[in-house]
Order: C-alpha cells, then structure tokens, then sequence
C-alpha cells in the first residue's frame, strides 16, 4: 500500500484562498497592520495568545463554511471555488503590477511555492476522499 502524500507545510488552512498569512507578530487576519489591538501595547506573550486564538477562530470558520459547501451540489461548489480562485488570481496580478521587477520576481516565486502546496494539499484531499470511500 503506497504511503499517503505528506500535507502541506502550514496545514490546510495556510493557503486556502483568503487565508494567507504573514509570518510575524500578526495573526491570521491581521496583514493589512495591527489593527485595533495595535493601541493596546500588547506583550509578546499577548500578542501570541491572541494570535492563537485568531487562528483558532479562522480554522472554526472554515470549517463552518466547508460544511455548508459539502451541503451545496457540485456544480454550485465548482462555480464557487472557481469564483474564489479568480479573483485570487487577479488580486495576485494586481499586486504583483504595484511591484518593483526585483519583487516580482521574489513575488513569482512566493506564488509557485503557493501553488505547489495548493497542489499537494489537493492531492491530499482526494487520497483521504478516496480512502474513507474506500472504508465505507
């Protein structure tokens, strides 16, 4: 029996569409700048606490939102997904418009590695559909 194909680094969540993070102080949600919590004057302990929970909370939510979507017949959850990854597509061109070629390089290639885990987190996916089909 050949060996499951390993889950993306960063989980399932990391890269779904409008999941993406950044890797500093922000949590999940917060890339556009601090926030509100910005004027708080937060420890670093704080800071990762609420992050925590933030992540906690965006994993709550997509799960929420996944139940419904299996609820949703194909056709309509295809249309979504489709309807998600282009606009994902044309913000990622409009960034990558506003950015200095040294950038858009290093963008580019942020991009392949995002496309390369997406790819992978699929293949996931339907090895584990494929298997639990497989129990039943």
């Amino acid at each position: 029996m050949a060996a499951p194909p390993a889950p993306p680094a960063g989980g399932p969540d990391a890269d779904a569409p409008g999941m993406h993070m950044q890797r500093d102080d922000r949590g999940p949600g917060m890339h556009r700048g601090p926030g509100p919590l910005k004027e708080l004057d937060l420890t670093r302990e704080q800071r990762q606490q609420i992050d925590r929970l933030m992540r906690e909370q965006m994993h709550e939510r997509r799960e929420i939102t996944q139940s419904y979507l299996e609820k949703m017949p194909a056709a309509d959850q295809k249309a979504m997904r489709d309807e998600i990854e282009a606009k994902r597509s044309k913000t990622d061109s409009e960034v990558r418009a506003l950015l200095k070629p040294d950038q858009q390089k290093q963008f580019d290639e942020i991009k392949k590695k995002e496309d390369e885990r997406r790819a992978e987190w699929a293949e996931f996916k339907a090895w584990k559909a494929a298997k639990t089909a497989k129990a039943q």
